[in-house]
């Protein structure tokens, strides 16, 4: 680590990719910025830095999940997928050289944003080109399990792409999650991965919402003062109202449902965040929103306000009726 750290800019991997300054980092590695000396152009390269402080049979499984990343990006053909154009070995470590992106992460975005957030047509856009990328990971067989704020990358040029497939699952390969190992942010897991049920590309959807809602609203809408009480609340608890989502709040209410099946297809989805983008409330979204069954108590409250009304008070007479169920799910009874 200090090896690398020291020489920064004067080491070449491979004979060719001079190492330039620090860009990110996260817990699997650190991202540098670097020159191809062969085809004189800028390029990421991912450091795995991990391996260097767990045993050797940690390190295998570590290395192997960065070839895996390697294996899952080249699947994927689209342009707001991160290109990966190289994997090498480098000090017994495994190095990947990605497309270079001049810009910032979404994570970085929100923080340095005057309010803290952005707005909703705004993540509406960036929803929708992060949902391109899922799409055609999904159609790949690949799912990505880490769609979070810090993986959603924002070009000067306008563009959106989704980086690091690093704990992607392959459809047909051999697990290199161990038994009981839980990967990704915990508080953008969907609740059915923490639950251990295997994830689909509904999981994949959900974590968009949790990462809308962040870009929206300036904080992640289910994390807590520790990883125990972060799960629970994702299996257990709602998203605070999103009071600053605009036309998207019933879009992320939909993504963000516990139930996998109640969520709204890539095709539902799309369709929702052109609308939401143009700055229209998505009519569609409001049929994967629960509805709030009455309770007996509420009824009584209106009731007895009814009573106390002075008689011939003007004004139409107030009624209270239960809801219809939502369509896409059962009706959540207070």
């Amino acid at each position: 680590m200090e090896q690398t750290q020291g020489m920064g800019g004067g080491l070449v991997l491979a004979g060719r990719y001079r190492l330039g300054e620090t860009i990110g980092r996260g817990g699997m590695g650190k991202v540098w910025r670097a020159h191809d000396e062969v085809l004189h152009r800028t390029v990421a390269v991912k450091e795995l830095t991990a391996g260097q402080y767990v045993s050797e049979a940690d390190r295998v499984v570590l290395h192997a999940r960065t070839q895996k990343e390697a294996r899952a990006a080249a699947r994927i053909t689209h342009p707001a997928v991160v290109t990966v154009h190289d994997v090498l070995e480098h000090d017994d470590r495994p190095w990947i050289v990605m497309q270079y992106v001049d810009g910032s992460s979404l994570a970085d975005t929100v923080k340095s944003a005057p309010d803290g957030r952005i707005s909703p047509r705004e993540a509406a856009r960036i929803g929708l080109h992060v949902l391109g990328a899922l799409s055609a990971a999904h159609a790949a067989g690949v799912l990505h399990r880490d769609v979070k704020p810090g993986n959603v990358l924002l070009a000067r040029d306008g563009r959106v792409l989704l980086t690091d497939f690093g704990i992607a699952a392959i459809e047909g390969d051999s697990t290199i999650t161990r038994t009981g190992e839980l990967v990704g942010s915990i508080d953008y897991l969907a609740p059915e991965r923490v639950r251990g049920s295997d994830p689909g590309p509904a999981s994949d959807l959900w974590a968009l919402g949790a990462t809308l809602y962040t870009a929206v609203q300036g904080e992640s809408p289910f994390r807590r003062s520790s990883p125990i009480s972060t799960m629970q609340a994702v299996v257990t608890e709602e998203a605070g109202d999103a009071a600053h989502a605009g036309p998207l709040a019933p879009v992320i209410t939909a993504l963000l449902r516990k139930d996998p099946a109640d969520r709204p297809t890539a095709g539902e989805l799309e369709r929702m965040l052109i609308e939401a983008m143009e700055g229209r409330t998505p009519s569609a979204a409001q049929a994967f929103v629960p509805t709030r069954s009455v309770s007996p108590e509420e009824l009584r409250e209106v009731a007895d306000g009814i009573a106390r009304r002075p008689e011939g008070a003007a004004g139409d007479t107030a009624t209270a009726t239960a809801p219809p169920a939502a369509p896409h799910g059962p009706a959540t009874t207070v």
